[in-house]
């Protein structure tokens, strides 16, 4: 500032009050100033600026697992039309499933002094931000919920769906259901392979825990897994995939083989109507999801001091992919 001063030949408080757009600023002064500032290429530090006045940054943070899975693009760019529409800077980072890369993350966000904080978390204890939650800093957890940190929480309704998924295959038929999970040590696996349990003892079906495998990560696994659960005595008749990674890999295993398994998936996907193969998707709105979360992180930065909740969105049963060969 003082360098732009110097060029355009008034004072400090002159410059200030022009880059902060203050009123009553005479027009030649004004242009004088704004040609030193394109001549300096002169930026103000908004950060520095909040940081002596105490007001807000206009930027929030948004951290996900990983950034090229549709489901997390989904989020970021709901948010991030929410943030746009809020003349308000979304600032996105990918922890890739690392508890401790998500804490070092969240803590470098809050040193930048954001307004608030979106995450979907990746560990299971948040109490390291209990002190900036006390000092202010609003944080909205979706999809999975914090662990020891009260916190506002969006999610989907993982376990009825799942129930009513599996509920279905039980009505056509199916009483020896496959399920393939990513791991059980993430909470939307553990509720979903609840609400299929839940299912098969309601309706009075077997529950084999045989037919459950954990640690499928990615399609090729799926594949190898719904391979070696056909070549076995007593197959599974069904398969129930807990992600969209792992439905593509069975869908690849299923029609390799010209298989007549039922399938049915958790999370929809582009193009499922037109894979080929008949499933059944249990599906939601990422973007609900998002913007429902980004909504109530702008409530509590506009000063709602409410008790912290929960919101639970619900899904539903589709019928995708083409009829069997």
């Amino acid at each position: 500032m003082a360098d732009v001063a110097a060029r355009a030949g008034v004072s400090l408080k002159t410059v200030s009050r022009v880059v902060n757009d203050a009123p009553h600023v005479q027009p030649e002064l004004a242009e004088r100033v704004l040609a030193a500032v394109a001549e300096l290429g002169f930026r103000r530090n908004h950060l520095a600026s909040s940081l002596r006045s105490g007001q807000a940054t206009a930027t929030i943070g948004l951290l996900i697992e990983e950034i090229a899975n549709p489901f997390y693009a989904t989020i970021a760019g709901a948010a991030a039309e929410m943030a746009r529409q809020r003349d308000t800077m979304l600032i996105i980072a990918s922890s890739e499933e690392d508890p401790a890369r998500e804490q070092q993350l969240l803590r470098d966000m809050c040193a930048r002094r954001v307004d608030g904080l979106l995450v979907v978390p990746a560990g299971h204890d948040h109490s390291f931000l209990r002190a900036e939650v006390e000092l202010g800093t609003p944080v909205v957890f979706l999809d999975r919920p914090a662990g020891n940190l009260r916190a506002d929480t969006v999610l989907l309704d993982n376990r009825g769906g799942a129930r009513a998924g599996v509920r279905r295959l039980v009505e056509a038929g199916h009483r020896r259901v496959a399920v393939l999970l990513d791991s059980i040590g993430v909470y939307t696996m553990r509720e979903r392979l609840d609400g299929a349990q839940d299912a098969l003892v309601e309706a009075g079906a077997p529950y084999d825990n045989r037919l459950v495998r954990d640690g499928v990560r990615d399609p090729a696994a799926a594949g190898r897994v719904v391979a070696e659960l056909l070549e076995q005595p007593g197959p599974p008749t069904a398969f129930f995939s807990l992600n969209n990674r792992i439905t593509l890999g069975v869908i690849e295993e299923l029609y390799r083989r010209g298989s007549d398994a039922a399938l049915l998936a958790f999370d929809d996907f582009d193009l499922a109507r037109l894979v080929p193969y008949p499933l059944t998707v249990i599906a939601y709105d990422a973007g609900v999801l998002a913007r429902a979360a980004t909504e109530l992180l702008f409530r509590r930065i506009d000063g709602d001091q409410s008790w912290p909740h929960t919101v639970v969105l619900p899904t539903e049963l589709v019928a995708r992919g083409l009829p069997n060969r």
